[in-house]
């Protein structure tokens, strides 16, 4: 099997994925569009082209899988659903209050072309989602709790750079110990939103903007900053390279809960994830589902799918007898 895979967008995602691919041996990269110079972006993989994103049509019957590597705050609602009216396609939006209106239009746009999508792929949305279903599942009577980081958001700094003025920045979101404590404790405290993370901005402001608008404009936006404690740091460009040039992300979900005639017993489940390279552990959850498509789409599947619909043999390379003898 030779999964013709094409990656949409080569930014940090982009190439996360392009190094994913190298690690997946059936997988074959076909050719990278972008919206900047295609003869200025350079590549990892001899022989793959780089393509404008406006070419991507004419290629529809060579892709098996487009894996979309866009922002969630303006490019994803928008690119899914038209390259999944072409395209078996993956996505990783992130925007948790707005993935139902996403999976509707994609949904419909996926069904009329008899494609497959797949949106919201990635950690968090995608691994951590899975770990509180199935925790919820086996402790009914619980609480979830989800803390990110410490770790720079690929989405939240993206939308950052979208504020006008700005021309770098990246976010990090800071659980707060206390809190944490209380949860691991078992003490199933009650949270808001703002008790259980901080969010902390480093900005490079364009030279003559206006600091305290870019401020307001940051801790005010809907379901990125305004529900947090948000700090937002102007530092210069240098320092932004030296001291935040990695991208380290991570996080916890736990869910406490209760079993026993008189919920006696008290259990805790935890999942945690520490990564050096938020976007290349991304990268990697994107490509095991690309697999997963592909399959759904030689089945006869079509519709938009998340990562609670794809059985988990369909993202192994391996086959079932290998997974029943190895895993199992």
């Amino acid at each position: 099997m030779s999964i013709r895979t094409a990656i949409f967008g080569y930014g940090n995602l982009g190439k996360g994925v392009e190094l994913a691919i190298r690690n997946n041996p059936d997988f074959n990269l076909v050719g990278i569009f972008t919206r900047r110079d295609p003869e200025s972006v350079k590549i990892y993989t001899p022989g793959v082209k780089v393509y404008h994103a406006e070419k991507v049509f004419s290629m529809k019957d060579e892709i098996d899988v487009l894996i979309i590597c866009s922002g969630s705050a303006t490019d994803l609602p928008k690119q899914t659903p038209e390259l999944a009216a072409y395209f078996n396609v993956i996505d990783s939006f992130d925007t948790h209050a707005n993935i139902p209106v996403h999976f509707e239009k994609t949904d419909a746009a996926a069904k009329a072309a008899g494609k497959i999508a797949i949106i919201s792929v990635g950690w968090d949305p995608g691994m951590f989602s899975l770990n509180r279903l199935y925790s919820a599942c086996i402790l009914p009577d619980g609480k979830d709790y989800t803390f990110w980081g410490k770790g720079v958001s690929q989405g939240h700094s993206d939308a950052i750079r979208r504020v006008p003025g700005v021309k770098n920045g990246k976010q990090y979101t800071v659980p707060v110990p206390e809190a944490l404590e209380a949860v691991r404790s078992g003490k199933n405290p009650e949270l808001t939103t703002s008790q259980k993370h901080t969010r902390e901005c480093f900005v490079v402001a364009e030279d003559g903007a206006d600091k305290a608008e870019i401020e307001r404009q940051i801790k005010t936006m809907p379901n990125y900053f305004d529900e947090y404690n948000t700090t937002v740091n102007f530092i210069t460009e240098e320092e932004l390279a030296e001291k935040h040039g990695g991208i380290p992300h991570g996080g916890f979900v736990i869910r406490c809960g209760k079993t026993g005639l008189n919920n006696e017993n008290s259990h805790i489940i935890e999942y945690s994830l520490k990564l050096d390279s938020n976007p290349e552990f991304t990268a990697s959850v994107l490509v095991a589902y690309a697999r997963a498509a592909y399959r759904l789409s030689k089945e006869g599947f079509s519709g938009c799918k998340t990562v609670f619909d794809i059985a988990p043999s369909y993202l192994s390379i391996y086959s079932s007898e290998e997974l029943r003898k190895h895993f199992l």
